[in-house]
């Protein structure tokens, strides 16, 4: 393959890599609002910040409360996110399961493949 001549070549490949990887059979597709929620909670987590389910549903972007539940709800459904308990019993926190961090691995595999141009 030709060596990218511009950033936005790098990019490019990584989309085309990454819509290769979501063809392969693994978890269930997302919506567009449940990716968004994915990236925050894989943002929190990786700044080692916690997120509440409450938390979540405060959060105005996503909606309402009630949408904001019902993509949770689905999102645990799909295998995407679990619920853990915290010291209190009444909340809940929101976790990438070992398969939605399997998925951010590949989705970081087709990043450094495609910086590296092949």
């Amino acid at each position: 393959m030709k060596t990218p001549t511009r950033p936005a070549d790098i990019y490019l490949r990584f989309l085309q890599l990454a819509d290769a990887i979501r063809g392969l059979p693994a978890l269930p597709a997302l919506d567009p609002l449940e990716e968004r929620i994915l990236a925050l909670v894989a943002r929190m987590g990786q700044e080692h910040e916690r997120l509440s389910v409450r938390d979540m549903m405060a959060k105005e972007e996503f909606g309402s409360p009630a949408t904001v539940h019902n993509r949770l709800k689905s999102m645990r459904k799909k295998g995407w996110i679990m619920l853990s308990d915290t010291e209190d019993s009444r909340r809940k926190q929101i976790e990438l399961t070992q398969a939605a961090l399997q998925h951010f691995d590949k989705l970081s595999k087709c990043l450094v493949e495609a910086a590296k141009g092949g």
